[in-house]
């Protein structure tokens, strides 16, 4: 056993030794990086603030300095700036946010971030009210004619408020008509509440669970009780219903119980096609508060460095530099969300690989560098890229997205956000044999991971995409350990003002996935390969319709 423990410290020891001295990624300027933009001076990087205003100028320096070209937005004398404008709706609740049920002619009131998360409405109103609404429990909210499967069945939702189960109807049994424990889009909180748009309700509740949420009911009140805020829309009640939010679970069951009705039971019907809508009987909701709306133009920072034979041929990094601003005080008092994890840490890790790049030799494809907006409030940045690409979709070779790089040390293994039919996915398993590394798939497809990177807004529109993320299977403590600090995190930091810079952090894990990370890169600008979704993806066929265009 002795003979064991020392061979398996020692393994330890050569490899943090190994990716060291052939790694062109150095950990502690990740670290440096991590630090800087997570400070309390930073403010949280929120969209459209001072701290916005302070990370731009903080990646431009940083981009210049690694001697990075700028690659933003057109300007008239023909060159280009550092940024891309993203102009984007902002919404803000002014004053209290009053809120309470009526159960059979008794009038409870609820607390915003307590019972209740309201998002400030999106439609363009300066102030909402709703009185005695009606209330209608629809199941999982999803509307899908090619699975045969409507939860509304006519349902006429017009001035009502529904409540809504989160996830699909899979995630319980682990099988079905929704590809069993793994999320489809279906599932996600954004499917459901634009689907209440065109369902003409009032308002969506979804109710919240922390299982086949994926997190815990702080992160749902932090995310949902400060600033909202969308692309501009020329009709914003298209995409929104007046009233979007989440409802504790308890909440929600007691409501339920008010109109004579089981939670559990009905949540077992919901996952069958035969379900029905259910009206409560004898509850109605209310709410009243006033909202603020404005145009702010925040900012995507795009770098590049000019590829040598096919400069028109592109590769991408991206990585997302918001996080979720001020809000909410933590129980010390803590308003300050730094997302030193989520995600200063993926935007370190682009800076050092671009880093990396301007060092060695031109590639032959151009490599752009990217950090986006807006991510926490809808992948908003991205969106906007990819809806307005300052270059063409179709000769983007493929996406490389990083959204919270681990610190949790050495691992075997290494994964992605969602399990993509990929080409590119398969490129960088192949990558991670050659470090002895090797590929797990997502360890909690339940969760939606695919659709909630920036990579997804490439994705379905056709372009290769993934969303690259540390392992768990830890040099030291194995899959135990590591499954152990991914729990802790998502329970004690994720969306919490706790997700602070930690000078304990191992710096091994960052050099060692920014060298695959790199080494993917690498490959792809150097060759002449053009990634591809397989048979079967949803997104093929966006693909194959610009396949002329690739040569």
């Amino acid at each position: 056993m002795r003979k064991l423990f020392l061979s398996a410290a020692l393994a330890v020891a050569v490899a943090g030794a190994a990716v060291a001295a052939d790694s062109p990624i150095d950990a502690q300027r990740v670290l440096a990086d991590i630090k800087v933009l997570s400070s309390d001076a930073f403010e949280g990087r929120g969209p459209a603030t001072e701290g916005e205003t302070k990370t731009i100028a903080y990646l431009v320096q940083q981009m210049k300095a690694a001697g990075l070209a700028p690659a933003g937005d057109p300007k008239p004398d023909g060159t280009r700036a550092w940024t891309q404008d993203v102009p984007l709706a902002r919404f803000v609740t002014k004053g209290p946010v009053n809120v309470s049920v009526t159960e059979n002619g008794e009038t409870k009131t609820w607390t915003q971030g307590d019972q209740i998360a309201i998002r400030a409405a999106q439609t363009g109103v300066d102030h909402l009210t709703i009185k005695d609404a009606p209330v209608v429990f629809v199941g999982y909210g999803v509307k899908a004619p090619e699975r045969n499967w409507d939860d509304f069945k006519g349902m006429d939702l017009k001035g009502k408020v529904a409540l809504v189960l989160v996830n699909d109807p899979d995630f319980e049994t682990g099988e079905g008509d929704f590809g069993g424990k793994a999320m489809t889009y279906y599932g996600r909180w954004t499917y459901k509440y634009e689907e209440a748009a065109r369902q003409g309700a009032i308002g969506f509740l979804v109710i919240h669970e922390t299982a086949p949420a994926s997190y815990g009911w702080a992160t749902v009140k932090n995310s949902n009780t400060n600033e909202i805020f969308d692309v501009i829309r020329k009709d914003p009640s298209e995409a929104h219903a007046p009233l979007e939010g989440w409802v504790q679970r308890d909440a929600a069951v007691e409501m339920l119980k008010a109109a004579g009705l089981d939670f559990d039971a009905l949540k077992k019907q919901a996952q069958t096609r035969d379900f029905h809508p259910v009206a409560l009987k004898g509850v109605t909701f209310s709410t009243d508060y006033a909202i603020d709306a404005e145009k702010v133009v925040s900012h995507n920072v795009v770098g590049q460095i000019k590829g040598a034979k096919y400069p028109d041929e592109r590769v991408f990094y991206t990585a997302h530099w918001d996080h979720l601003g001020v809000g909410l005080p933590d129980a010390r008092g803590d308003k300050i969300y730094n997302g030193a994890l989520d995600n200063a840490s993926g935007t370190s890790m682009l800076l050092e690989l671009a880093r990396a790049f301007a060092k060695g030799p031109k590639p032959e494809r151009t490599v752009v560098f990217m950090s986006v907006t807006a991510e926490e409030k809808g992948l908003l940045g991205s969106e906007y890229y990819a809806a307005n690409p300052l270059y063409p979709l179709a000769t983007t070779v493929g996406v490389l997205n990083m959204d919270g790089v681990g610190p949790n040390g050495l691992a075997h293994d290494f994964t992605t956000s969602g399990n993509a039919p990929l080409t590119l996915q398969d490129d960088l398993i192949a990558v991670g044999k050659t470090h002895d590394r090797y590929y797990s798939p997502d360890p909690r497809p339940e969760a939606g991971s695919f659709f909630r990177s920036d990579h997804f807004s490439f994705a379905k529109r056709g372009v290769p995409a993934i969303s690259f993320g540390g392992g768990r299977d830890l040099f030291e403590g194995g899959k135990a350990a590591g499954d152990a600090k991914a729990r802790a995190y998502t329970a004690e930091h994720y969306h919490q003002p706790s997700d602070e810079f930690d000078p304990t952090w191992d710096p091994k894990g960052f050099v060692a996935d920014g060298t695959l990370l790199f080494e993917l890169g690498e490959k792809l600008a150097n060759s002449r390969e053009w990634p591809a979704w397989k048979a079967g993806s949803e997104f093929k066929a966006e693909r194959d319709k610009t396949a002329a265009m690739r040569k």
